[in-house]
């Protein structure tokens, strides 16, 4: 049976370690419980904003843009008898280029790695062949069926719907009946990260999933991410908003080097923007390079938290053609 989750319902389920280990934090009555989670679902569902919103600040890009999301972002959630590793994964999709085969196959590290799945499905579309692909490719992986036609799962599978303040009460409970007939979901649970709607009661479900186990990062820390990675997130999520529908999808973002502050001078973070073609980077740049400036002023406070100094951000446009294609391009860029 599988169990709705909203604010103050109890859990339907909870999967332990088959050992039954204790562990030597947590309450006397609350054994701690660790573990990894895969964030997973088609472009634009939600993920970064859920996975932000459940860390407490940003960690992934949040975009209208499909396929945002590049690479597996880790974001660590450490609460006083429960620690949650998040992996925001790239959109599940069909791949046109070597860039998307890469990026499918990190799902699928993800997924390997993973001790529990979150499967997000929006409120406000229905359910189709995206959706209905990764649920095969779920069952696949981490699912048997029976005799009488019922799947049984091998890792914990909740279902999140997202982007419920879309949607009114009436209309809120028919989706929920659709994605309980859709897969035989441990768990459901509705959520609205922009509104911060159910937020904890998403998080409660997703630490009820974890196994019994230490945590494995320091309580401060949010993300597992090297400063460069993060910096050169922030850059491409900039230039996402900056520029919106006139972005090419070809953008690619490196922090070359990072130079440490000397001297009462700032560090010197020295990073190159990529695109495919010469005609794209005067979209890049701007006239009189007006995207370039708004982009270094909007991130001074955000790539200076990121290194815990004062910085300023060295942009350069270059073309690398072809370089989703590319094998020694993308490798070069981090894929």
């Amino acid at each position: 049976m599988t169990h709705i989750r909203t604010k103050g319902t109890t859990p339907g389920q909870n999967h332990t370690d088959p050992e039954g280990g204790d562990s030597c934090q947590g309450s006397q009555d609350q054994p701690y419980r660790s573990g990894f989670v895969a964030v997973v679902g088609r472009p634009n569902v939600g993920k970064s904003t859920l996975m932000n919103a459940l860390v407490g600040r940003p960690i992934a890009i949040a975009s209208s843009r499909p396929e945002t999301t590049r690479k597996a972002i880790r974001g660590i959630v450490t609460d006083p008898d429960a620690q949650l590793v998040l992996v925001d994964t790239p959109g599940i999709h069909r791949p046109r280029t070597l860039l998307g085969q890469r990026l499918n196959d990190v799902v699928e590290a993800s997924l390997s790695d993973a001790d529990a799945i979150a499967f997000l499905l929006p409120a406000d579309q229905t359910i189709g062949p995206g959706d209905k692909r990764i649920l095969s490719r779920l069952r696949s992986n981490f699912a048997k069926k029976d005799r009488a036609g019922k799947w049984h799962w091998r890792k914990p599978l909740i279902a999140v719907v997202t982007k419920i303040d879309r949607l009114d009460r009436e209309e809120l409970v028919a989706k929920l009946i659709e994605v309980s007939d859709f897969a035989d979901f441990d768990q459901i649970v509705p959520v609205s990260a922009v509104s911060e709607d159910n937020v904890d009661e998403v998080k409660q479900v997703l630490i009820d999933a974890m196994p019994v186990g230490p945590q494995m990062y320091p309580a401060g820390q949010l993300t597992e991410e090297r400063p460069e990675d993060m910096i050169a997130e922030l850059v491409r999520g900039a230039f996402l908003e900056e520029l919106d529908d006139e972005l090419p999808h070809s953008l690619a973002v490196n922090v070359d080097s990072i130079e440490p502050a000397e001297d009462g001078h700032k560090a010197q973070v020295h990073v190159s923007i990529y695109v495919e073609r010469d005609s794209q980077k005067p979209i890049i740049i701007g006239h009189g390079a007006e995207h370039l400036v708004r982009v270094r002023k909007k991130l001074r406070t955000a790539v200076n938290r990121t290194l815990g100094q004062k910085a300023a951000l060295d942009l350069h446009v270059k073309v690398a053609k072809n370089w989703q294609g590319d094998p020694k391009l993308l490798q070069r860029l981090g894929f």
